[in-house]
């Protein structure tokens, strides 16, 4: 990957799921490999990642996980299909709300957005909607309190999204929904609430997720992975635009220095631009650079670009 000049962020990497630690479905295959997965993002030309907290405990390892490098920070949230961990036996709503918070507050180098919140009525087997919505906007309170940017997650459900967003719309210091794979109305919608669109490879599987994709301004997307899911696969629409591939093996074939089939990673998030900017006809290089300096205003605003 010598004389790459493109710089990235991943805004979604799951970095504390399991499989990084060679554990699949409960079933150990392979040793711990995180420390090269993070080695070939740094070669690929991420400089920074977003680790995503999806609940509470989540959140705190991700925080944990962020303070062992420069380049790594995290989110602080509850996932909509964990919103029920609010009501547990152990604790009340009121105070897992106020951890949360607290959590964010304490942490203020590391932590920069409130999230993974929104709503998921693909997966209401988990929790029911209106529990969903309730706990989303809980949310919505940690964001305006600590000023923090927010990171949404929306599955099947952008018109509850934009009508609870838009009754709250002067609490949020900005945002990005995530993984985003609605319409071009459903994504005008979310823009004209000045938030974000992110992008990965599940934003880009059929020729309608692409017609949508190229349609958005640049200057109003950013690209992630969600890794270690939502990998760019060579059934997805958008496949034939990837040109960087990258040597892997089963996971049973584990080898260092190798990635893992079908197990996402940061560094392939080069594939999504490339997409992108095929999709589009637009030059990567170009892309890149809008995209990054998307994520550093809203992420990173503090810093130098």
């Amino acid at each position: 990957m010598a004389g790459i000049t493109k710089k990235f962020i991943d805004i979604g990497a799951n970095l504390t799921d399991e499989m990084y630690q060679g554990v699949y479905h409960g079933s150990k295959k392979h040793e711990p490999d995180l420390e090269l997965v993070l080695k070939r993002a740094w070669e690929g030309g991420l400089t920074k990642m977003i680790i995503t907290g999806t609940s509470l405990s989540d959140s705190k390892t991700a925080l944990e996980l962020a303070k062992t490098n420069n380049n790594l920070y995290s989110t602080v949230g509850c996932h909509p299909t964990r919103c029920g961990e609010f009501e547990k036996d152990d604790t009340t709503p009121e105070t897992y709300l106020e951890n949360l918070l607290q959590l964010a507050l304490d942490n203020r180098q590391k932590v920069v957005a409130i999230g993974e919140c929104g709503l998921d009525y693909d997966r209401t087997q988990f929790c029911a909607p209106e529990i969903q919505r309730k706990y989303f906007e809980e949310q919505i309170s940690l964001a305006e309190v600590t000023g923090l940017p927010m990171f949404l997650h929306c599955r099947n459900s952008a018109a509850d999204l934009v009508k609870i967003l838009s009754s709250h719309r002067e609490k949020i210091k900005g945002g990005v929904v995530h993984s985003f794979d609605g319409t071009k109305e459903e994504a005008q919608q979310i823009m004209d609430l000045d938030l974000y669109i992110g992008l990965n490879g599940c934003s880009l599987k059929t020729a309608e997720n692409l017609a949508v994709a190229a349609s958005i301004p640049a200057e109003r997307l950013m690209i992630e992975t969600d890794c270690p899911w939502c990998e760019i696969r060579p059934t997805h629409a958008g496949h034939k635009h990837v040109k960087t591939t990258f040597p892997n093996k089963k996971k049973e074939k584990w080898e260092s220095g190798v990635m893992v089939k079908s197990r996402n990673e940061p560094n392939c998030i080069v594939q999504v631009l490339e997409v992108l900017a095929g999709i589009r006809e637009e030059d990567a290089d170009m892309l890149a650079e809008t995209f990054f300096k998307n994520t550093q205003k809203l992420f990173f605003n503090s810093e130098n670009v």
